[in-house]
């Protein structure tokens, strides 16, 4: 039998990170159903949700001993299988603007008042082409409910983007 887990690792980046991480699971016996990951600044970030045998579970510290010594964070969940939205409409949110503090919490906030799941994101920052001024993007996959009226949480959306001065597109995941 296997059990869900879910593995956050952090530390230095270095070349050869994600083949040792995986081939400790692997000789666990686990598989990699899904994953982000990241270089974030000089930092490594692995988010990885595994099927692992429910007997190697114990084994997973100890698996990972030799990383924890070289300074890496890890962190394990157990976590059983949840579907509690999955009748719910995907849709893709874009957001593009001048960076300044805030908006994720006004784009998050205009989302969670709609009763609207993230169920992932990605933003970043880049440099204007001529000005080199910041400019921020984020781009977002939301489940919504489905009572809820698309008017009405994509109209509170927008005004959320208003607000933070950003523009806001919202395409249907077909």
């Amino acid at each position: 039998m296997h059990t869900g887990i879910v593995i956050t690792l952090t530390g230095t980046d270095r070349i050869g990170i994600v083949e040792e991480v995986s081939g400790v699971l692997l000789a666990l016996g686990g598989n990699v159903s899904t994953s982000r990951m990241a270089r974030l600044g000089g930092e490594f970030t692995m988010l990885i949700l595994v099927s692992l045998p429910v007997e190697s579970v114990a084994r997973l510290d100890g698996a990972f001993a030799a990383l924890i010594a070289q300074g890496y964070k890890l962190t394990v969940t157990e976590t059983a299988p949840v579907d509690t939205h999955a009748s719910w409409p995907e849709y893709r949110v874009f957001v593009a603007g001048a960076d300044h503090e805030g908006i994720v919490h006004q784009i998050a906030s205009g989302l969670s008042a709609s009763g609207i799941t993230i169920e992932s994101a990605e933003t970043e920052i880049v440099e204007a082409p001529f000005s080199g001024a910041p400019l921020f993007s984020m781009r977002a996959l939301v489940l919504v409910p489905p009572t809820l009226a698309e008017a009405e949480w994509i109209g509170a959306l927008m005004e959320a983007g208003q607000s933070a001065d950003v523009e806001v597109e919202v395409l249907l995941e077909e």
